[in-house]
């Protein structure tokens, strides 16, 4: 059924051709470099070659960039093999939250000494800042551009209209909007199926609403954190989700794929072209994810999943 390294690639707005299942390094902090070998070299074997970066990740800041870099010893053309992303805009110590000119171009440069490479392929603004100026934005992406130092730009947990309002001011493409998305953490998709429907909180739009759909309408890339997190932790096995679980082990059996892949399934599966972001530092984890990139879910079984997960269908 899997074939090794084959993974469903998507163009993420001008990179030519990434794969929709990414490895997240927010966890590597304390691995040992074999460690850190091992997770990236089975990733590369299932066709990831994205990984996922962020300057908070880590027990100080650019831990996690320091960690990754330390343990690959990254040839000139084994980096250019890799797209690399990450983020900034958080500021753990308080403010809490800086999208000014200065500090998204500080934080890239600390980046990029941490990760030893002159450039990111991606950079995303990490949270929403309610004090952005977005002219400050539009300014910092421009000499990161052009410098060379960042080669596409992207937000995180922003909404259509916080996009919008970016928009006006930026003149790079935004490609990705990294938001959580899980069987169990659904909001984005389940909300538009309900949202005729009275008394239900499903039916609720908050700020977010219709986030998916704007993406889409945008040539946005949605990418999905926590792909495997619900409310009381990792959703797989967990004893709050019996009927989840029933459902997820039932196609795990018929596609013959551990249940890791049904779950990363469920979101690739829909055709928005979603990229799943995996936290997990268990090369096993990754690899069975892996072999959901393009596990080709029927409707029914897509719905299936849907409504076990406890989801309203009308």
């Amino acid at each position: 059924m899997h074939h090794d390294g084959a993974m469903k690639t998507l163009a993420l707005n001008g990179l030519d051709r990434v794969p929709n299942v990414v490895l997240g390094l927010m966890r590597i902090q304390h691995l040992d470099d074999d460690a850190v070998r091992t997770l990236l070299a089975t990733a590369r074997d299932a066709g990831i070659d994205m990984v996922d970066h962020a300057d908070i990740y880590g027990d100080e800041l650019h831990g996690c960039e320091r960690r990754f870099a330390e343990a690959m010893a990254l040839t000139p053309s084994q980096r250019e093999e890799l797209t690399i992303q990450t983020k900034c805009g958080i500021v753990k110590a308080g403010p809490y939250f800086d999208f000014s000119y200065e500090h998204i171009v500080s934080s890239v440069e600390g980046s990029l000494r941490a990760l030893d490479t002159d450039y990111v392929d991606v950079l995303l603004l990490h949270r929403p800042d309610p004090l952005v100026e977005p002219d400050e934005v539009a300014r910092a992406f421009d000499a990161l551009e052009s410098s060379g130092k960042v080669r596409a730009f992207g937000v995180s947990n922003h909404t259509p209209r916080q996009i919008d309002v970016l928009r006006r001011s930026v003149r790079q493409p935004i490609v990705a909007n990294q938001l959580q998305l899980s069987l169990a953490h659904a909001e984005i998709v389940a909300q538009g199926v309900a949202s005729n429907m009275a008394g239900r909180a499903q039916s609720v739009t908050v700020d977010g609403g219709g986030v998916l759909d704007y993406c889409r309408a945008n040539d946005i890339t949605v990418q999905a954190w926590s792909p495997f997190q619900s409310a009381t932790g990792v959703l797989l096995g967990s004893p709050d989700h019996p009927e989840l679980n029933a459902a997820i082990d039932r196609l795990a059996a018929r596609y013959d794929v551990p249940p890791i892949a049904v779950a990363t399934a469920w979101i690739t599966r829909h055709p928005a072209n979603i990229q799943v972001v995996l936290g997990t530092t268990t090369p096993e984890r990754v690899a069975g994810a892996a072999q959901g990139s393009e596990l080709p879910l029927t409707r029914a079984e897509w719905y299936e999943l849907f409504r076990a997960a406890g989801h309203l269908v009308p």
